[in-house]
C-alpha cells in the first residue's frame, strides 16, 4: 500500500514533480495527479501502483509501510543510500 502523502513526500525527496514521475514510473500525468489527490491509502490497478513504487525504488526511496522498521513505526519515506549532494549549487 501507498498513500497519496507518501507519493508526494517521495517526490519532494527526489525533488521532481508529477510529470516527471508519470515519465519514470510509466503512468499518465493524470493518473499520477488523481493518485496524488486521493485520500488515504492510493486506490488503483496494481500494475500500475507497482510501476509507482518500482520508480521510486529505482530512484533511491523507499516507502516505510505501517509496522515496517523504522524509528517512530508509522508511515513515510526515506532515503535508502545517502543521496550525494547535487553539483552545481550557487
Amino acid at each position: 500500500m501507498i498513500t497519496a502523502a507518501q507519493m508526494r513526500a517521495a517526490r519532494a525527496l527526489l525533488g521532481i514533480d508529477q510529470r516527471q514521475l508519470a515519465e519514470l514510473s510509466g503512468v499518465s500525468l493524470p493518473t499520477i495527479q488523481r493518485m496524488e489527490a486521493s485520500e488515504g491509502n492510493v486506490r488503483g490497478v496494481v500494475d500500475t501502483l507497482t510501476k509507482v513504487v518500482e520508480a521510486f525504488d529505482r530512484a533511491g526511496v523507499e516507502l516505510i509501510g505501517d509496522h515496517a522498521v523504522s524509528r517512530e513505526g508509522g508511515r513515510g519515506v526515506r532515503f535508502k543510500t545517502p543521496r550525494a549532494p547535487e553539483s552545481g549549487a550557487g
